[in-house]
């Protein structure tokens, strides 16, 4: 039982500590190599502590390769990411361990990783920095605090949107420019330079504990390691359920609404991946302020529902394109 009766948790997480002896050198990062020349591809599960598709999903890839999975070309690479913030998971405080110290995916800068500051978050990363830096192409793992329809979030650059839209699932794909308080794991160093070949996404699987969560996860790992080129796509197919896909949808963000008050409340009937119609119609109301569209069919991302506070994030806001 959880001590939120709002929430409901469909899901269990793994207990991920027989993978802990990575063979890369690193604790809970494995790399198998393929027959044949090829890319070298990560999936990453648990860039926070509490998105369980993700952990999931790479625990049954990594119980596949103990059956004797293996890439067909290239190099696969199965980590988890904030290890210390996952121990802490507890299933009457669902929320608290995020992370231990920091945002896990708010470090990834060259200066961060190189400086003095010190953190749980900063101290893995550090670790994995190696295998990251190697890889690429990327596929990282998340869900959302909300209820909300899955978004793949692609960064803002061509080479992003294009293989979100290659990999064809979920429906909503995202491009942006990231986050002001700091570098996400997606957009780090060749992944977010137009100029390099390194690419990366980042799915947003649905709700943290719901059952749909880990198969949007289970789905668009596969899709994502048939199109990387790595896996054998025999093998993908059989685990990919339906290959037809609803055509996708392009949202380019275009700003972040910050609550100026503790309470920030939305427009009856708006959710994730609501459309507001109209250039001023309500978005919601912060305090007494009203907040209203910007734009003609302005969409809205990830709203954040609960525990607002001043200069926090509730929703960004973005055009199809």
């Amino acid at each position: 039982m959880t001590t939120d009766t709002s929430i409901r948790i469909e899901l269990t997480p793994p207990d991920i500590r027989r993978w802990q002896d990575g063979n890369t050198g690193i604790e809970y990062v494995h790399t198998f190599e393929g027959r044949a020349p090829g890319p070298h591809v990560m999936v990453n599960a648990i860039t926070h502590g509490n998105e369980l598709c993700g952990a999931i999903t790479v625990d049954r890839l990594l119980d596949m390769t103990r059956a004797g999975l293996r890439p067909a070309r290239g190099k696969l690479t199965l980590s988890f990411a904030n290890i210390r913030a996952y121990e802490n998971w507890n299933p009457d405080t669902p929320h608290a361990n995020r992370f231990v110290d920091e945002d896990f995916n708010r470090v990834w800068t060259a200066e961060a990783l190189d400086g003095p500051r010190q953190s749980v978050e900063l101290t893995r990363a550090r670790a994995m920095r190696p295998a990251v830096e190697a890889v690429d192409l990327l596929f990282d793992i998340h869900s959302m605090h909300n209820p909300h329809g899955p978004v793949m979030i692609c960064g803002p650059l061509k080479k992003g949107i294009d293989l979100a839209r290659a990999v064809s699932i979920p429906e909503y794909i995202v491009s942006d420019k990231g986050h002001a308080n700091g570098t996400r794991l997606r957009d780090f160093a060749g992944f977010g330079d137009p100029e390099s070949p390194k690419n990366a996404l980042l799915v947003e699987c649905g709700q943290h504990w719901e059952a749909a969560a880990a198969e949007v996860s289970w789905q668009s790992t596969w899709r994502f390691l048939k199109v990387s080129g790595v896996m054998d796509a025999t093998i993908c197919d059989r685990e990919i359920v339906d290959a037809s896909a609803p055509p996708q949808k392009v949202v380019k963000v275009s700003d972040a609404i910050i609550a100026n008050t503790t309470d920030f409340r939305f427009a009856e009937g708006l959710t994730g991946l609501s459309v507001v119609k109209t250039k001023g119609d309500l978005i919601g109301t912060d305090g007494d302020q009203p907040v209203t569209a910007p734009y003609d069919d302005c969409v809205l991302i990830m709203p954040t529902m609960t525990h607002v506070k001043p200069g926090l994030t509730v929703v960004r806001i973005g055009r199809f394109v």
